[in-house]
C-alpha cells in the first residue's frame, strides 16, 4: 500500500526552566486506505501528536514526510496550503459557523481554495451532505441540527477539498451512543471504501474494534498493538 505519511524521531517539547515533553521519538507510517486509532489516557500526548501530523504544530526535532516529501523546511504559507488542500480535520466540537447553513459551511473550504465555480462547489457540497444522510438539512443553520447531524456536517466539510488524509480528534466526544456509532462507521468507510487514510484520536473503546491498527501512547511514547 502507498505510504501517505511517515515520521522519523518526531519529538515536541515545551521549553522552560523544566522542559515538558509532549511526544518523544515517534516513528510512524500511515498508509492509504488505513483506519488507525491512537489511544491513551488523558495527557498522554494523543492530541499533541495529531496536531503534529496535521501540520498544525511544528516538531522540536524529527521529521514528517508527506507523500514522500520532507515538510521540515516548508514555510507557514506552504503548510497552510497543504492543510487546506490535502488534509481534512474533524474535532470534538464541530466549529460550524452559526450564521451559515450546513451547505454553506461545507462550501467554505472550497471557496478558500478558489479553484471551482460556485456551481461546482455547491454540487460537491450537496453530494457530500446527501451521502452522509443530510439531504433534509442542507439549508438548516447549525442551531437547527442535532449533535450528530452537526458532526456529520463537519465531516462533509473536512472532505470538501478531497483530502487524502483525515485526522479526527475525539470526534464522538460530545455525541450520544447512536450518533457515535454512525460517525465511527462513516470514518471507517472513508478509509476502506474511499481509500483515504484516517487517523482518529479517541478515548472511545468502540473505535478500537473497527481499527485496522491501534497505537497506544503513554507519556508521549508509542506502543503499537
Amino acid at each position: 500500500m502507498t505510504v501517505i505519511m511517515r515520521t522519523e524521531s518526531l519529538t515536541r517539547y515545551l521549553a522552560g526552566e523544566v522542559p515538558v515533553t509532549l511526544v518523544s521519538d515517534i516513528n510512524l507510517e500511515i498508509q492509504q486506505g488505513e483506519f488507525v486509532v491512537i489511544a491513551g489516557p488523558s495527557g498522554s500526548g494523543k492530541s499533541s501528536l495529531l496536531y503534529l501530523l496535521g501540520l498544525l504544530d511544528r516538531p522540536s526535532s524529527g521529521k514528517i514526510w508527506l507523500q514522500g516529501e520532507d515538510t521540515s523546511a516548508y514555510s507557514e504559507d506552504k503548510l497552510a496550503d497543504i492543510r487546506l488542500s490535502q488534509l481534512g480535520f474533524v474535532f470534538q466540537f464541530h466549529f460550524l459557523l452559526p450564521e451559515f447553513t450546513a451547505l454553506e459551511n461545507v462550501m467554505l473550504p472550497m471557496q478558500r481554495m478558489g479553484k471551482l465555480s460556485w456551481q461546482l462547489m455547491q454540487s460537491r457540497a450537496t453530494r457530500l451532505l446527501i451521502k452522509l444522510g443530510l439531504e433534509e438539512q442542507l439549508h438548516k443553520l447549525p442551531k437547527q441540527l442535532s449533535g450528530g447531524q452537526s458532526q456529520r456536517v463537519a465531516i462533509a466539510r473536512a472532505l470538501a477539498n478531497e483530502p487524502f488524509l483525515i485526522l479526527a480528534d475525539e470526534p464522538t466526544g460530545n455525541l450520544d451512543t447512536a450518533s457515535s456509532e454512525n460517525v465511527q462507521i462513516i470514518l471507517r468507510e472513508l478509509a476502506h471504501q474511499h481509500q483515504r487514510a484516517v487517523v482518529v484520536v479517541t478515548h472511545d473503546p468502540n473505535f478500537a474494534m473497527m481499527a485496522d491498527r491501534i497505537i497506544h501512547i503513554t507519556d508521549g511514547k508509542l506502543k503499537e498493538v
